[in-house]
């Protein structure tokens, strides 16, 4: 190697250096939460590149149940996760603390939908619209999967904020002695719901999105939402749409939240966590991906590095901003 080629290398080094010495998250450690549920590491991992760009110290992420993710990062156990359910967690929010303790500005993912559905077949064979359809006992044994002559729900996974709608909305619509709620590992409970419909049988199922489950059981051609005769949830809040329509959740953004100290402390970051976006079908898009059996955490890493190389304008005018707000 040459003198020239040498020299222009370390200066190119020393420019580095100097960058990185620069970066408003030096020396800064962060501590990113999130669920088990594999779905939401993509968003999460978008934003700790972001963060690994403006210098910060991520670690690896913590996955813990949504209650501990925010009582961690209120304690300051843990600096943000990026799946704050907004309204939907809202009362883990105000438990942990709420303002006083959390920042959050922005909507990281907006127009994520929630509701109960069941297979077009059987709706359109006896006219089923509407969850009340099933308080006739005729109607709700149609999805009974145990003997039992009520209809099975595959529901919300324990400890989410959808428990709590679900057996609100059980009692609210009284369908308690119609339907039984059955819960557990989520992925593995709506697999098996999934293998009922492959094999002809009617569903009865909660999902939301994004989430790769709309992606494998299509709305409007595979299955169909119910509506809810009127508004019940714990918020007290009204769920109908503009549309008029009523399918017993509020529309939710998922939303960046964080540790307040910390945000205080780095305006960088909480610029960053403030105007970050990712499109709610680039959401489920990559959550098809997992579903097809990419599922690894090195599989869903090049899912966040290829999302950011396509949309590289949008990722560095995050960090513009984000560099701007340190100054």
């Amino acid at each position: 190697m040459n003198k020239s080629i040498l020299a222009v290398a370390a200066a190119t080094s020393l420019s580095l250096n100097a960058i990185a010495d620069d970066m408003p998250g030096k020396g800064v450690e962060v501590t990113p939460v999130q669920s088990a549920i594999a779905e939401e590491s993509f968003q999460t991992i978008v934003i700790n590149k972001a963060l690994e760009q403006l210098g910060y110290d991520v670690q690896d992420i913590k996955e813990v149940d949504y209650s501990a993710g925010y009582t961690s990062i209120a304690n300051g156990d843990a600096t943000y996760m990026a799946v704050n359910w907004y309204p939907l967690h809202n009362g883990m929010f105000e438990s942990a603390g709420g303002d006083e303790v959390f920042y959050r500005k922005g909507a990281y993912i907006e127009g994520a939908a929630q509701g109960y559905l069941i297979d077009k077949k059987t709706a359109d064979k006896y006219g089923i619209t509407n969850i009340n359809d099933l308080q006739d006992p005729k109607i709700a044994a149609l999805f009974d999967t145990n003997g039992d002559g009520k209809a099975d729900l595959t529901g919300c996974q324990a400890g989410w904020g959808c428990e709590g709608v679900i057996e609100h909305q059980l009692d609210a619509f009284e369908l308690r002695d119609n339907i039984n709620h059955n819960q557990g590992q989520y992925a593995a409970i709506i697999s098996d719901t999934i293998v009922r419909y492959n094999e002809g049988q009617p569903i009865f199922y909660y999902t939301w999105t994004p989430y790769w489950v709309s992606g494998k059981l299509v709305p409007g051609k595979d299955v169909v939402w119910l509506e809810v005769p009127f508004s019940a949830n714990p918020n007290g809040t009204d769920t109908t749409l503009p549309n008029g329509k009523n399918y017993g959740f509020e529309i939710n953004q998922e939303r960046i939240l964080a540790n307040k100290e910390f945000a205080m402390e780095n305006p960088a970051a909480a610029k960053l966590f403030e105007v970050a976006k990712l499109p709610i079908n680039h959401v489920s898009a990559e959550n098809m991906l997992i579903a097809n059996g990419e599922d690894s955490q090195q599989q869903i890493e090049a899912h966040a590095e290829n999302w950011i190389k396509a949309n590289q304008a949008t990722f560095d005018s995050w960090i513009e901003q984000a560099l701007a707000a340190a100054k």
